[in-house]
C-alpha cells in the first residue's frame, strides 16, 4: 500500500495543482486574492491537490514511525 498510495498521492497533488495554476487566470481578468481562492476551494479538480497530500501523508506515515523508531533504538547513541 505504501507504494501505490504514494503513487496515486502524487498523481492527484500534481492534477490538482495543475488546476490552481491554471486558473490564476482568473487572477488577471479582475478577480481579487480573495475571490480566487473562494472560487478554487469550491472547485473539486483543486480540492483533488488536498486529497493527494492527505493520502501522501498516510502512506508515508508508516515509514516515518519506522525511521523514528530505528533512531530511537540505535546502538551509537550517545
Amino acid at each position: 500500500m505504501n507504494f501505490l498510495g504514494a503513487l496515486l498521492g502524487t498523481l492527484l497533488a500534481s492534477v490538482g495543482l495543475m488546476f490552481i495554476f491554471l486558473y490564476t487566470n482568473l487572477l488577471t481578468m479582475g478577480y481579487s486574492f480573495w475571490d480566487f481562492v473562494k472560487f478554487i476551494s469550491k472547485r473539486f479538480e483543486c480540492l483533488l491537490f488536498l486529497f493527494g497530500i492527505v493520502i501522501l501523508l498516510l502512506s508515508l506515515e508508516r515509514s516515518i514511525k519506522n525511521v523514528l523508531l530505528l533512531r530511537r533504538s540505535s546502538k551509537f547513541r550517545n
